[in-house]
């Protein structure tokens, strides 16, 4: 079963490529999602590898954990499940002027 990885610490001229390509190099990757700001396209520092299965995971934690990679020494941990989003928009905010 695969299982996604929190990379973090990642330089902004980061790539998902450069990311496919190192943790290919520890086992089978399945997706690569490097997280970027809606507005300005530019990464947020962060993204989530999903590895093929829980040794490569593992195996992945253990070799690239505090490696540099583009000037940069990663995180790499198992991700956390997604917390659930709310649609609410928190807050009101019609209030008067």
């Amino acid at each position: 079963m695969a299982k996604k990885l929190y990379v973090g610490n990642l330089s902004y001229s980061t790539t998902e490529g450069n990311l496919s390509e190192m943790f290919g190099e520890v086992g089978e990757v399945v997706s690569v999602n490097l997280i970027t700001d809606r507005m300005s396209g530019r990464s947020k520092g962060f993204a989530f590898v999903e590895m093929a299965d829980e040794s490569a995971a593992q195996q992945a934690i253990a070799e690239l954990n505090g490696k540099e990679i583009d000037e940069r020494a990663i995180k790499v941990a198992e991700a956390r499940p997604q917390r659930e989003r709310r649609d609410n928009w928190g807050g009101g905010g019609r209030g008067r002027y």
